[in-house]
């Protein structure tokens, strides 16, 4: 069985209100696809299955509650970027993958978009759009370079604007330039996964929460076994991004990395007139190793991002770190002065998918009737909702533009077994880190 450590709170879940949990599965049961896994990815599948075909047999199995893993801890950052960004992503990928991703991801913030207006969900959406700051001179230059290449490949919304523009929107001393994207929407993602949930029990899915599944096997049917129960199942959905590793298919096409984020009291008056900030606009920074932030609907400030847990033998219990708090809570001190003392109210984190080569990944599993989706590399909220569309078609057996898509059948290099694993990992980030120190020597924060 699955055993998931008890993790802090987000924002997000704690500030949620009241929610009731479908009841666990129990019983033995038969469907025509189950989908294991109850974040963005799992009820979004569900719904466009059940939208598709309404005849459908369709079940979702959930070991804790919905959005209890990314979905509900996550940045809230709906957005068009893939990987570690646009020029990282064009030197390992070429630059026609990433010309074709970006086409993918732009149609899915759209089309996020669509879905909460036409079913009227209740997440707190706004389109405010993207600005990622620089904050060095090595930044402006990495920013600067990876206008010009979005440029080169067609995508004229994309572009640069001086350190005077970004500070009539938003006040910082560190802020020295910035690319700017209209492609973000920011969600609240609790609120969002609980009412696609909804969405997916209106249209006639089952939604089996608390229900951890403990083997998939494998016959003329899927066989699907959790602690009250099983479901046997024609087709087979893993809906189950940097939990995947926990079962055996699918143990070593990625492995799950931590990330960590705080929020502060709600912000006076006084306070927000020091930033402006009135465009509201979602930020990141150009690291590698990238800081993320936003004012939430109650003028918040939610940060995340920076240092990057691993940990042995993929454990599940990373999602606490102190010391990353203490980098989050300093780091915004340093980008907003005035902010130096302000109350923190939440301290959290998660797991997010990484394969080897940091680019997502759909597929089948050993043959056309188990499809997965991973690696979103913490860029999820959108993918995983254009990702359900694609498994949806696949499962469906439909030949769509969906299914001639970059991410889709890849070749996965595998992450090695401990400890070569956690060598590689820990390359990975101590490269990582290394060109971000360099990148900024000299300042603090």
């Amino acid at each position: 069985m699955a055993v998931f450590p008890h993790s802090p709170l987000s924002l997000w879940l704690d500030t949620y209100g009241d929610y009731q949990p479908q009841p666990p599965l129990r019983g033995d049961r038969k469907v025509d696809v189950a989908v294991i896994g109850g974040g963005f990815t799992g009820v979004a599948t569900a719904h466009e299955l059940k939208r598709a075909d309404p005849g459908l047999n369709v079940a979702v199995l959930e070991a804790r509650t919905v959005g209890y893993g990314a979905s509900g801890r996550n940045g809230s950052f709906a957005m068009t970027v893939v990987g570690l960004g646009f020029g990282v992503m064009a030197m390992l990928r070429g630059k026609e993958w990433l010309q074709a991703a970006h086409r993918y991801m732009m149609k899915a913030v759209d089309g996020l978009q669509e879905l909460v207006e036409t079913e009227h969900l209740d997440c707190d959406l706004i389109r405010p759009g993207f600005l990622r700051a620089a904050t060095t001179p090595a930044y402006v230059k990495r920013i600067r370079h990876d206008v010009d290449l979005m440029q080169e490949l067609g995508f004229d919304d994309i572009y640069w604007i001086d350190g005077e523009e970004v500070q009539s929107r938003v006040q910082s001393p560190r802020y020295l330039g910035a690319m700017w994207e209209p492609r973000l929407l920011l969600i609240n993602p609790a609120k969002l996964v609980r009412a696609e949930r909804d969405l997916a029990l209106k249209l006639g899915a089952q939604v089996y929460e608390n229900t951890p599944v403990e083997t998939v096997h494998r016959k003329a049917q899927f066989v699907i076994t959790t602690p009250e129960g099983s479901l046997q199942a024609e087709k087979l959905v893993f809906a189950t991004n940097a939990y995947s590793h926990l079962f055996p298919e699918l143990k070593r096409k990625q492995i799950p990395a931590f990330t960590y984020m705080i929020a502060t009291e709600p912000l006076a008056a006084s306070q927000l007139k020091t930033l402006g900030w009135a465009g509201r606009e979602g930020i990141e920074d150009a690291r590698n190793l990238i800081h993320y932030y936003r004012l939430t609907p109650d003028n918040r400030i939610v940060i995340g991002g920076g240092p990057v847990g691993l940990t042995w033998a993929n454990d599940l219990a990373g999602d606490s770190d102190p010391q990353s708090w203490d980098h989050l809570e300093n780091h915004l001190g340093w980008l907003f002065p005035a902010l130096k003392d302000i109350r923190i109210t939440h301290r959290w984190g998660g797991p997010f998918s990484v394969t080897l080569n940091l680019s997502p990944a759909l597929g089948f599993v050993g043959d056309e009737r188990a499809v997965y989706s991973l690696g979103c590399i913490g860029h999820g909220v959108s993918m995983s909702h254009r990702n359900a569309k694609t498994i949806r078609d696949l499962i469906l057996e439909r030949k769509t533009e969906l299914t001639d898509n970059p991410f889709l059948n890849p070749k996965v290099i595998p992450w090695p077994p401990e400890p070569l694993r956690m060598m590689a990992a820990k390359a990975i980030r101590g490269y990582l880190k290394l060109e971000d120190w360099w990148n900024e020597r000299g300042i603090q924060g």
